[in-house]
């Protein structure tokens, strides 16, 4: 089997910075009509969704997708409630993780595999403020460390 391209669509960094990401899945999007044609073109948002597990299959919110130009009445609603495909073991064990507290689900990338659409959805941990001071403090640290690495090799 030859290799499958991935040509990324969405990512939500905000998800990094506000979560400890435990584990991450791989899960397909179940589309309609234009969707995937407004995909392809990258017009979508990940920013302010969120994932529930509802009578054992995930469902992902406030996902948008903004309408495809051309589509006129096949365009479906853009922050329409979209199924993930996911193995049953997978939606099992995350679950089990969710009854854990302080557990929860994020979607981290939108992308296109092959001709998919799959999304990276994370099992997370919330970070309390001080995690995150420590975050852009070590972001700042780089940045200084990069900034001298580069006057230094100028000279």
């Amino acid at each position: 089997m030859g290799k499958e391209s991935v040509k990324l669509i969405a990512n939500n960094k905000k998800a990094y910075f506000d979560y400890f990401i435990e584990n991450t899945f791989e899960a397909g999007v179940v589309l309609h009509g234009t969707e995937v044609k407004s995909l392809r073109m990258g017009k979508c948002s990940i920013k302010e969704s969120f994932i529930r597990i509802e009578n054992g299959e995930v469902y992902v919110y406030g996902m948008h997708i903004s309408p495809y130009e051309k589509g006129n009445i096949f365009n479906k609603d853009p922050l329409r409630i979209k199924k993930l495909l996911l193995h049953k073991y997978e939606v099992n064990k995350l679950n089990g993780q969710l009854a854990t507290k302080g557990y929860t689900i994020v979607p981290l990338k939108v992308y296109l595999k092959g001709s998919l659409v799959k999304m990276e959805i994370g099992l997370a941990r919330g970070k309390k403020l001080y995690d995150k001071r420590q975050d852009i403090a070590k972001k700042d640290q780089r940045r200084e460390a990069e900034k001298e690495f580069k006057v230094k090799n100028l000279y």
